[in-house]
C-alpha cells in the first residue's frame, strides 16, 4: 500500500509538471500563430490511451510515462518528422517564424515551471507559514551517523556553523559539506566550543554514503501511555518512565531505542528507566514485531517549535527566496554528479518516488512538486540537444551570427541528444534497481 501511495503521488506530480511545461510551449506557439499538431501527456509510440482532436491540435495521453510533448509544425524535435521538413516552409510553421519568437516558444516551458514553483511556495507559505525546530532548542544535542563520527563529531554535539553559514536545520550540515565544500565546522560540545576541520575529500565520502541521516535531533524516549495487558504493562512500566538502557546498552533516545528493540525481537530484555528520582530495572518481553506495547511522548513536546506566518503579499518574496535557494543548491551540487561517487548516486523514477511520504500529505506533496518543478526547469534549460536548452543555444547562435544551422545538422544534434538522454535514463533507473536489490 505504501508503494502504491508513493507511485500515485509521483504520477500525479509529474503529470502536473509535464502538462504545464508543455502548456508553456503551446501558449507561446499559439501567441505567434504557430500550428501545434499534438499535445500529449506521456509518449505515444504506436498507440495512445486516449486522444481527441480540436481544431488543428490532437490532444492525448500516451502509454509510456516518460514525460510528454507538443509537436509543433516545422520544428525538428523528438518526433523526427523528416518528411515535413522536406516540404517548403509554411507561414504557420515554427521554422518560418522570426528567431526571437522561436526563442520565446522554446523557453515557454521552463518559464512556466519556474513560475509554478514560486506560486506553490507562495501559496504554501501564505496558507501554512513555516514551522521548524531551531537548533537553539536542541537541548539534548544532535546525533550523527558513522560518516559524521569519522569526521570527529560525537552524539550530543551541536554544529553551530559550517564556515560562516549559520546552521538552522541539522539536515543542512551534510548539504554544506557535500555541496558548498565548507572547510570547518564550529561545534558546541558540553560547555566548550571547538572547530573541526573538514578534509577536502570528505564531501565525496558523504556523497558515497548518502547525504541523508548525517545529523538529526536527539529525542528522549519517555512513556506517554502503556497499553493494557501488553508486555510493558506486565513488566510494570508506568506513564512518565524515561528510558535509560536496554540490556545495559544506551536507549535514552529514539535513534538508540528503535534499533535495540529490533535487535531483541522475540527476546526477554532488562529495561532500565528513570521514574521520578529513582532508577528502576524492568524485565520485559519484546514481541516478534519489535514492540513492547507503549506509546512514546510526542517528540515536539521536547522542543520549542518556531512558527513564521506570512500575509498574502509577504509570502510572495519568501516563496521566491525558497525557489531560489532550491535552485542555488541544485546548481552547486550538479558538478558533483560528474565525480566517481556522484555518478553512483544518480537516481531515476524510483529515487524520485522515494522522496514522497508514505501516507498522502498534501503539504508534502505540493512542496515536492515545487521542488521538482525547479529541477525540471533547470534540467530542461541545459544546453543539451533534444532539451529546450539545446534549441535555445542554436537560436542564440542564429540571432548573434545571422546564420541558421542547417536542418541536417539539427537532425543529427537532435539524435545525439536523444541518445544521450536515453543513456542517462537507463543508467539512472538502473541505479535504482541495483540499489533496491543489492543495497
Amino acid at each position: 500500500m505504501v508503494v502504491l501511495i508513493k507511485i500515485c503521488q509521483l504520477i500525479l506530480s509529474l503529470s502536473i509538471l509535464v502538462v504545464l511545461h508543455e502548456l508553456g510551449h503551446f501558449l507561446f506557439a499559439k501567441l505567434f500563430k504557430t500550428r501545434v499538431e499534438k499535445f500529449y501527456l506521456f509518449f505515444d509510440p504506436w498507440f495512445s490511451l486516449f486522444k481527441y482532436k480540436k481544431g488543428e491540435t490532437e490532444y492525448g495521453i500516451g502509454w509510456l510515462p516518460l514525460g510528454g510533448y507538443v509537436k509543433i509544425s516545422g520544428m525538428i524535435d523528438e518526433s523526427m518528422d523528416k518528411e515535413q521538413m522536406k516540404l517548403p516552409p509554411q507561414p504557420y510553421e515554427f521554422r518560418s517564424k522570426p528567431a526571437w519568437q522561436r526563442l520565446l516558444i522554446m523557453i515557454g516551458g521552463v518559464t512556466v515551471n519556474f513560475l509554478l514553483a514560486i506560486f506553490i511556495y507562495w501559496m504554501l507559505l501564505y496558507a501554512y507559514g513555516k514551522q521548524y525546530i531551531p537548533l537553539s532548542s536542541a537541548k539534548y544535542g544532535l546525533y550523527y551517523n558513522e560518516t559524521a563520527h569519522e569526521l570527529g563529531l560525537k552524539d550530543g554535539d551541536l554544529v553551530l556553523k559550517a564556515d560562516n553559514y549559520t546552521i538552522e536545520d541539522p539536515r543542512d550540515i551534510s548539504k554544506y559539506i557535500a555541496i558548498y565544500n565548507v572547510k570547518t565546522l564550529t561545534v558546541k560540545r558540553g560547555d566548550s566550543t571547538l572547530v573541526i576541520d573538514v578534509p577536502s575529500t570528505f564531501n565525496q565520502q558523504i556523497i558515497k554514503n548518502g547525504i541523508k541521516g548525517f545529523a538529526d535531533f536527539q529525542i528522549p524516549v519517555v512513556v506517554d501511555s502503556v497499553i493494557p495487558n501488553e508486555n510493558a504493562f506486565v513488566s510494570g512500566m508506568l506513564k512518565g518512565d524515561s528510558f535509560i538502557s536496554i540490556n545495559n546498552k544506551p536507549a535514552s533516545f529514539s535513534h538508540q531505542f528503535g534499533p535495540l528493540l529490533e535487535e531483541n525481537k522475540g527476546k526477554e530484555v532488562t529495561i532500565t528507566v528513570k521514574r521520578d528520582t529513582s532508577i528502576v530495572n524492568l524485565v520485559c518481553k519484546v514481541s516478534d514485531q519489535g514492540k513492547i506495547g507503549i506509546a512514546k511522548r510526542n517528540a515536539f513536546l521536547f522542543f520549542e517549535v518556531k512558527t513564521i506566518t506570512y500575509s498574502f503579499w509577504e509570502a510572495l518574496p519568501a516563496g521566491i527566496s525558497d525557489g531560489y535557494s532550491i535552485l542555488e543548491s541544485y546548481v552547486k551540487g550538479l558538478s558533483k554528479i560528474f565525480t566517481k561517487e556522484g555518478v553512483k548516486q544518480l537516481g531515476g523514477f524510483g529515487a524520485i518516488g522515494g522522496l514522497f511520504p508514505s501516507s498522502w500529505d498534501w503539504v508534502a506533496f505540493w512542496n515536492l512538486t515545487a521542488f521538482l518543478s525547479v529541477i525540471l526547469a533547470f534540467m530542461n534549460i541545459l544546453p543539451i540537444p533534444a532539451l529546450d536548452g539545446g534549441h535555445v543555444i542554436f537560436l542564440l547562435y542564429e540571432m548573434i551570427t545571422g546564420r541558421k544551422p542547417s536542418d541536417k545538422f539539427l537532425e543529427y544534434a537532435q539524435m545525439a541528444g536523444m541518445l544521450l538522454l536515453l543513456t542517462l535514463l537507463v543508467y539512472a533507473n538502473g541505479n535504482d534497481i541495483y540499489r533496491y536489490f543489492f543495497k
